[in-house]
């Protein structure tokens, strides 16, 4: 054996049994390759991944060191099928124009826009003059102005009168694909009403569990009004409907909106209190605590009630994760074995990966598994530590919530950063306030009121649990208030994320002092980002907003308008300050509805409307000209207006040694399916003579 190979079996060798953990790695790799590439793959070849995906079963035959090379290619190669298999399921018709005409659907779901506006899922869709083979398949609409006509639940039948369009593109070359989020939710269309909605059926004999879930949280915001009844709803069936956005957004600054989110916390806190409340009062009876398996009959128990909770939350990423992990802790306890572990995390994580696939490019699933991993692995070596080390009793708990807290903190951190662009600095202060009532006092109360509810005493439970929820808004806000509570934190690139989730795994599922080797991707990722660099120029999609980098920040063209998109780009920027104030640095006063600015000899002009872009006869070569109605000028300039945006997406300018380099969205997400590739049919074709 060469010298390489035999280093290599060495270093495998050091970590037999401990490889286990490192099977969804390898399959999110192959997932995350196929999310990756700009153009969409091939039919045969996904066969072919899948195909090679099945040598996984080989790999005991083939020895120390070939034996976990072949799993972990056949893994990701699995892996890179699933996620295609996956694209093509839910392919379904996309709009492919704006409409403006009559809607009919089935309400599946209902939730909030970023606005606040009650927004509806719809199936079952119907369009005025459209063929129902061209209609999407689900479409969501925000609900404006005045309504009241109807009480929206799931399974009823209404109609309205709306504005739909397609889903939109990243609103900066590089940035987060709407389209491909909508796709996967089998969304082919987005919109709005200003007209009252009305019911054209009442709820069938579908979604019964949805609208169970829609009647408890109507039942606990009628016992508790005001935004302790919206928080307990929201904790007790997911639904966040009846929460402001004000509420959010202080939970967001103060580090506390994992609280609302059925997760971990509130699985393992659930099936914890319901194990240990079964397995007393089944202690409490003399023959059953000397003849019957107590302790797997409570497990057993809360289980069940760990997937009742699953099926009434909605059944979002997170849930699923805390679900499969509370799963197999509690059938390993059923089974004699360690109940949690790494192995647990690694099961839970390829169930949901299988399941899937996409759940891996979203936030919900990084932070979640990111914590996750960090405290299992981190509570193994503490464990160690404290068998070492003879502490005080009272000290575990206390080091528990401060360790859990701070670790949790720490892996979910540079995932938020990432993808949302701020910090809460004093997260964990606020966490170390709040997280412990909900443990104690929150979530034994909810199970209590949910045991009280037949008999209609549920108020007395939920009126005590609205003293706890109070604390944890009250923290919430206070800390949110406080001078720095939130820093802003620049975008950083695509590579940035994926190194840090390298070196975060090696330092946490590596054995021995190897893993110090995740030191390195951390230390990269981070001078990364320390030097990222923002687009000196971005243009809006729709043409009608331009964002132009000064050495005071973004500056926009507009101190109004196209709001969203603004905000993202301010975001990503690191930038603390609103559209107007970004406005404002605009370096020449718009008149006219005219803005004129110059970069590194790049002539820069953005014309809002038909009247500013009828000024202008000619263009100069040197010279870019955005305008928000179509245009057409001689000259040899670049024109952006809305027929070249609706092909190229979102435009991004880089000046490189005073020569414009133009970026579109195009050109940074490539041709896919959800950017109106249309998909062959998947399946296995058999040549017949």
């Amino acid at each position: 054996m060469a010298h390489p190979l035999s280093w290599l079996a060495t270093v495998l060798l050091g970590q037999r049994g401990h490889l286990f953990p490192w099977a969804p790695v390898c399959l999110a790799t192959g997932i995350g390759i196929f999310f990756a590439l700009k153009v969409e793959p091939p039919e045969p070849l996904l066969w072919a991944c899948g195909s090679l995906g099945l040598l996984a079963v080989l790999q005991h035959r083939a020895g120390p060191v070939w034996g976990p090379l072949l799993a972990a290619i056949a893994l990701a190669s699995l892996g890179f099928a699933l996620a295609g298999a996956r694209a093509h399921q839910v392919a379904g018709p996309v709009l492919d124009f704006r409409y403006y005409g009559a809607v009919e659907g089935r309400v599946i779901q209902i939730d909030r826009s970023a606005s606040d506006a009650v927004r509806l899922t719809l199936d079952r869709v119907v369009l005025e003059r459209m063929d129902p083979d061209d209609v999407p398949t689900r479409v969501r609409v925000s609900l404006h102005g005045t309504q009241g006509y109807l009480d929206p639940k799931p399974g009823q039948v209404v109609i309205l009168t709306g504005h739909l369009s397609p889903p939109g593109g990243a609103v900066e070359p590089g940035g987060f694909d709407f389209r491909r989020h909508a796709w996967f939710l089998r969304l082919g269309a987005v919109g709005y009403t200003r007209k009252p909605v009305l019911l054209l059926e009442p709820a069938g004999e579908g979604l019964r569990v949805a609208r169970l879930r829609l009647w408890l949280s109507a039942r606990v915001q009628a016992a508790l009004p005001g935004e302790r009844g919206a928080f307990a709803a929201a904790i007790m069936t997911g639904d966040r409907s009846g929460m402001g956005q004000d509420t959010l957004q202080v939970l967001r600054d103060s580090n506390l909106a994992h609280i609302l989110a059925i997760s971990g916390l509130h699985m393992g806190l659930l099936a914890g209190f319901v194990f240990a409340a079964l397995r007393v009062a089944l202690l409490l009876h003399p023959h059953v605590r000397h003849h019957w398996p107590v302790k797997k009959l409570a497990a057993g128990g809360a289980l069940l009630a760990a997937s009742g909770y699953l099926a009434l939350s909605g059944g979002n990423v997170a849930t699923e994760r805390a679900f499969m992990m509370v799963a197999a802790a509690l059938c390993a306890m059923m089974l004699d074995r360690r109940a949690l572990s790494l192995r647990s995390v690694a099961i839970a994580a390829l169930v949901v990966l299988v399941m899937r696939p996409e759940a891996l490019m979203g936030p919900g699933f990084q932070m979640s598994f990111a914590a996750t991993t960090a405290l299992v692995a981190v509570f193994e070596r503490l464990t160690i530590w404290q068998r070492d080390h003879e502490l005080p009793r009272w000290i575990a708990p206390v080091l528990s919530v401060v360790v859990s807290s701070a670790v949790a903190g720490a892996a979910t951190a540079p995932v938020g950063m990432a993808h949302f662009n701020q910090i809460a600095q004093y997260g964990l202060l606020a966490n170390l306030a709040a997280v412990p009532v909900m443990g104690i006092w929150v979530v034994p109360l909810a199970v209590l009121a949910a045991l009280l509810m037949p008999f209609g005493l549920d108020w007395i439970a939920l009126e005590i649990m609205a003293l706890g929820l109070g604390w944890i808004l009250g923290v919430a806000h206070t800390v949110a208030g406080w001078e720095g509570s939130v820093g802003h934190i620049v975008a950083p690139a695509p590579v940035v994320l994926p190194l840090i989730a390298v070196g975060g795994l090696i330092l946490c599922l590596w054995r021995g002092r190897g893993r110090l080797a995740g030191l390195a991707p951390l230390g990269l990722a981070a001078v990364l980002w320390a030097g990222t660099e923002r687009p000196p120029v971005l243009i809006a999609d729709s043409g009608t907003l331009v964002g132009l980098m000064t050495p005071q920040g973004r500056a926009l063209s507009l101190d109004r308008g196209s709001a969203f998109v603004a905000g993202v780009w301010l975001e990503n920027d690191g930038q603390g300050y609103d559209q107007p104030q970004a406005a404002a640095l605009w370096p020449e006063p718009v008149a006219d509805r005219m803005a004129l600015a110059e970069l590194d000899g790049l002539h820069l002009m953005h014309l809002q409307g038909k009247r500013a872009a009828a000024r202008v006869e000619t263009c100069q070569p040197g010279q870019i000209i955005v305008s928000s109605v179509d245009i057409d000028l001689p000259g040899g300039c670049e024109v952006f207006d809305p027929a070249r945006l609706r092909h190229s997406g979102s435009v991004a300018v880089w000046m490189e040694q005073g020569t414009p380099r133009i970026v579109t969205d195009r050109d940074a997400s490539g041709t896919r399916l959800w950017h109106g590739v249309t998909p062959k049919p998947f399946r296995l074709a058999w040549r017949t003579q």
